[in-house]
């Protein structure tokens, strides 16, 4: 026991060295939490670069929402109010383009775009090389030309290319909605190529779909050149009327990692891919 306690014992002096030891420590904690909790009044130049720093991050932010708002090709006959907006146009602008449509007008160049809009030439100017105009919508005025009409009927049918929606509507089954809806929908892929692609028209049954063959026939296609999958771009591609923009880039990267695409079955293998309507497909790509 002695032993433990010379061992433990402390003199006076000693005891007051602990006691002065544990009070500086004490104070340099409080002296730490003061400064990092109560600051004073900050650097002049660390507040510049804090500044200089916020104005990089705000260009970065800027650069980023303009590679986001990236414009890619569009059909201007179908502008929707989000996308009139997004392009600079005006209510009133997006307003005279709809009323167009609704009766049932076409707009088949950039500079009738702006006779309709009435936007401002600078406006034009940025988004019109972005216009899409199909071959169809260029060929407007032919729907009321009675001489085609009446040539396309001596062979027995009329041409499904030329019909209009009254024509359509003759047709047992179909009323004035699916009617403007088979319009509206080949005017929004230039043209039929294949009577197969009336499935894609919302609401068509097969019956209704046998009963349109029986009178109408593709007597006059689009111009059209098949397109190399193996060498289109993504903004091509995304152009075709069964692949969005996220499915275009999702081929070509998949073209790009295999160096090329040997068939369309093999890009079954990508997630989301339309593999039921290849034979659709086929009649605008081809593989090379």
């Amino acid at each position: 026991m002695k032993f433990l306690k010379s061992h433990f014992a402390l003199s006076r002096s000693q005891q007051n060295g602990i006691f002065v030891l544990v009070g500086l420590i004490i104070l340099v904690q409080i002296l730490i939490f003061s400064m990092n909790f109560y600051p004073g009044e900050s650097d002049p130049v660390e507040d510049e670069r804090i500044a200089d720093f916020r104005k990089k991050l705000d260009s970065l932010k800027i650069a980023d929402r303009k590679l986001t708002d990236t414009i890619y090709p569009f059909n201007p006959n179908f502008i929707s109010d989000f996308k009139g907006y997004q392009l600079g146009m005006s209510i009133e602008e997006i307003d005279r383009i709809l009323d167009h449509r609704k009766k049932n007008k076409w707009v088949n160049s950039a500079k009738e775009f702006q006779e309709v809009t009435g936007i401002s030439d600078s406006l034009l100017n940025s988004i019109s090389p972005y216009f899409r105009f199909p071959e169809w919508t260029q060929k407007s005025e032919v729907y009321r030309d009675s001489k085609v009409i009446t040539s396309a009927n001596k062979s027995g049918f009329t041409d499904l290319n030329l019909a209009d929606a009254n024509d359509l509507a003759r047709i047992r089954g179909i009323g004035e909605v699916l009617s403007n809806r088979i319009v509206k929908y080949r005017t929004s892929i230039g043209g039929f190529r294949d009577e197969i692609q009336l499935g894609d028209v919302y609401g068509l049954s097969e019956e209704v779909i046998a009963g349109i063959k029986e009178e109408f026939k593709i007597l006059s296609r689009p111009s059209f050149e098949l397109m190399n999958l193996n060498t289109i771009t993504v903004s091509e591609l995304a152009e075709i009327p069964y692949f969005s923009q996220s499915m275009a880039k999702k081929i070509i990267s998949y073209r790009n990692l295999r160096e090329s695409v040997s068939s369309f079955e093999e890009l079954s293998k990508i997630e989301g891919f339309p593999s039921d309507k290849i034979d659709k497909i086929k009649l605008y790509l081809v593989i090379d």
